[in-house]
Parts: C-alpha cells; sequence; structure tokens
C-alpha cells in the first residue's frame, strides 16, 4: 500500500488541473473533529451475512462487479426492487448478489462463475434502466471462476487464508492474479498505483466480520482511500478538491474523462492524497482513524443530496 501513497502524493504535488485546498481540508477536519465521531457501520440491510465461507465468497464476488453504476448518456440509471425498496447502484448490487444466493442461485461457486452466461448474470442484475459494461463484468467472473479452480480448489477462504492476516498480500494477490483488479494507470510516464477494489475488498471483510475471523488483518491500518467517484465529488463539495476551470467545466457538463488519462488519474491520487491529510489532521486533534474509515464516511456523506450539487466525474472503467 505505501506505493499507492508514494505514487498519489507523488501526482499530488505536480497536478496541473486539481490541487487540494489546505484550508477547507483545516475547516473539515476541524468540525469533524469537534464532536462524536461515528464509523458507519457493516450495512446488513442489503449484504449478505451468514459469518460462514460463503460470506467470503459473496464478498469477493460483490467487489468484483463493484464499478460503474452511473448510467450512459440518455440511458436510465440501473434500480431494483429490494424488499419493496427502490435501490440503485452500490446497494442495488449488494442486494441483488444476497437476493440470488437466498433464491438457491449457486452464484458462491467457482464452477457456476467459470461457466455463467450473459443472459443468467442479466438475470441475476434484472431490473431498471442499463448497467454499463455487461460484457466486462462476465469476463471478470469468468476469470475469477477460473482462478478459484485452478488456485484454491474453488474456494475464495483459501484465497483470504493465503493472504495470512495481511491486507496488503491479500491486494497483492488480487492484483497479480487477476486483470479485473490491475488497477493502475501512467502519468506523465511514472506509474500510478490505486488498487481501489483489491483494497476495498480488504476493508469489506474487515467490516462485514467485524476484524475477526476471516476479516482480522494485522495491518488494516494500511489500507488508503478507495479512489472512485463518489468520495472527489464529496471532497470538491467541502472545497477540499479544486479543479481548474476547463476541468471543472468538462465534469460539470458530464463530459466523459479518459480512462488513465491524466485528468482522471489527478482526481483519483488527489483523492486518495486528500484523505491521508485528513487523517494526519485528525490525529493531531486526537482523533485516531483509519484512511478507509475516512473514506466510508465521506462516501456515506455523498449519499445526502446536499453533495450532489454537482456531478461527479464520469469515466468508463471496470476499476471503480
Amino acid at each position: 500500500m505505501q506505493e499507492i501513497l508514494k505514487t498519489a502524493h507523488n501526482v499530488s504535488q505536480i497536478s496541473r488541473q486539481v490541487h487540494i485546498n489546505e484550508e477547507a481540508l483545516t475547516d473539515f477536519s476541524n468540525k469533524l473533529a469537534a464532536g462524536p465521531i461515528e464509523i458507519p457501520p457493516w450495512d446488513l440491510r442489503y449484504h449478505f451475512f451468514d459469518g460462514s465461507e460463503r460470506t467470503v465468497f459473496y464478498l469477493l464476488l460483490l467487489d468484483t462487479l463493484n464499478f460503474c453504476f452511473w448510467p450512459a448518456r440518455k440511458k436510465r440509471r440501473w434500480e431494483i426492487i429490494y424488499k419493496s425498496e427502490d435501490l440503485s447502484g452500490y446497494y442495488a448490487l449488494a442486494a441483488s448478489l444476497k437476493k440470488a444466493i437466498e433464491t438457491g442461485i449457486p452464484i458462491t461457486s467457482a464452477e457456476y462463475l467459470a461457466g455463467i452466461s450473459l443472459d443468467a448474470l442479466k438475470k441475476i442484475l434484472d431490473g431498471k434502466g442499463e448497467l454499463q459494461l455487461m460484457e466486462n463484468r462476465l469476463h471478470a467472473l469468468h476469470e475469477l471462476g477460473r482462478f478459484l479452480l485452478d488456485k484454491y480448489d474453488g474456494q475464495a477462504i483459501g484465497l483470504v487464508e493465503d493472504a495470512k492476516n495481511s491486507a496488503a498480500e491479500l491486494v497483492r494477490l488480487l492484483v497479480e492474479n487477476l486483470s479485473s483488479f490491475q488497477d493502475m494507470a501512467y502519468y506523465l510516464d511514472h506509474k500510478v498505483y490505486f488498487c481501489k477494489r483489491a483494497q476495498i475488498f480488504a476493508a469489506d471483510l474487515h467490516g462485514a466480520f467485524g476484524g475477526k475471523d476471516w476479516g482480522c488483518f494485522k495491518n488494516i491500518h494500511e489500507l488508503t482511500a478507495f479512489a472512485d467517484y463518489k468520495l472527489p465529488q464529496v471532497l470538491r463539495h467541502l472545497g477540499i478538491l479544486r479543479y481548474r476551470e476547463d476541468l471543472a467545466k468538462k465534469v460539470d457538463q458530464e463530459i466523459y474523462l479518459e480512462a488513465g488519462g491524466p485528468e482522471e488519474v489527478e482526481i483519483r491520487a488527489n483523492t486518495i492524497w486528500a484523505v491521508e491529510l485528513i487523517r494526519g489532521a485528525l490525529s493531531g486533534l486526537g482523533k485516531d482513524l483509519k484512511s478507509f474509515e475516512i473514506d466510508w464516511i465521506l462516501w456515506n456523506m455523498g449519499q445526502q443530496n446536499a453533495f450532489k450539487a454537482k456531478p461527479y466525474h464520469r469515466t468508463v472503467t471496470i476499476f471503480y
């Protein structure tokens, strides 16, 4: 994870389109530290959890598909109905997979994933509107199923146990073996690491299992923020991230940013580094939070309408 922080900091230092406003960052940190800080608890309403190996597999499957929930131009947002509640985005995915398990679809079988058809996947994710990159999602599931069969006798817990309670090692195993988790880019000819979905799998295990059993990691504190499109939206609303005028116009007009392009890399790298600076500021105020816990706080803030006044940046990608 040190490479993620190091390369994010390097990009932040020389960014041309994005910069971090330290005054706004200090103000937010002071306000957050002024009262009791509540870390958002693991949400069992939409997530499957039975405390068994199936939960580990479910979370790995969830984070394999955890990307790009916003609608393509002129398309309706993907939504489902779960227990009479309208859901979209990440929660819709979590609930759809939970429902699949509860109705007997064998999605926690590596053999099933290795051969799942596009029609079967669409049925599992059935709803209104359109979910982008379905072919990519199908490929990721096939790859995951084959990997688990080849290396771990089809068992997701084999992967987790191979990491030996190290979040960093779990991230490495995912990134080195599965192309859909190889979340990195180049900025001015230098490699930049993000590893968003690989990191979030470790954090999800930690959250679901309360830091015990398969969620016990000796170095969970090393996880960085998970650079997606919601966190920078919140940080921009708070005034912590500032975009240069031409980039601000692109984001506000919902003009797509190139995946791996300098604008997108600057947004994501500055998001990671801003959260690291918030963590340091809070620590100086006597509030010791982990970077991923700050990420959870910001992401939950982003679900509030007030933080949706300006759009998030749009990049068609499988990495977030």
